[in-house]
């Protein structure tokens, strides 16, 4: 549930919303139907979306097996669906916990930063044609969340060594 909503909902067991919190429910009422419209756009274009990356990441990682280049991408794929509904429920939390904390080892273990990161660009270039820039705003902070959580490079010799051993 989206948080602010959640919070009003509690203060107002014993009370009812001051002047003050309708003002901040509508708000979050307001923006909740831009998620709403901003998810079932991402949900509904996703074909459109990846398609173009998907043609462009094969043009530049021709050299490498179709299998990683899936693989990169099926994992895009999961992160734009998290990162909709967690900008839906407008939750950074619920992105962490229920994909990135497992997701990201797997990155970094298969070592396909390279990859993941053309695919991220891809993404966000491709993100920018379709949506407005309210919409785009709406998503970017939660697949900034992602991008620095799976592609960050400052663990990965720490991980390379850990492996190691």
């Amino acid at each position: 549930m989206h948080p602010e909503i959640k919070t009003l909902l509690y203060e107002a067991e014993d009370h009812y919303l001051t002047s003050e919190e309708v003002e901040t429910f509508k708000h979050c009422a307001s923006s909740l139907a831009q998620r709403l419209e901003t998810y079932e756009l991402l949900r509904d274009q996703e074909l459109a979306i990846f398609q173009p990356v998907a043609d462009q990441l094969l043009e530049a990682f021709p050299e490498n097996k179709q299998e990683t280049l899936e693989r990169a991408l099926k994992h895009w794929l999961s992160v734009l669906r998290y990162c909709a509904m967690a900008m839906l429920i407008n939750n950074q939390e619920f992105l962490q916990r229920r994909l990135l904390e497992w997701l990201t080892d797997l990155v970094r273990v298969h070592q396909t930063q390279a990859i993941e990161m053309t695919v991220y660009q891809l993404l966000q270039i491709r993100l920018r044609e379709l949506l407005s820039e309210q919409q785009l705003a709406l998503v970017q902070p939660f697949l900034v969340q992602a991008e620095d959580n799976l592609l960050r490079t400052d663990d990965l010799a720490e991980l390379q060594t850990t492996l190691q051993l």
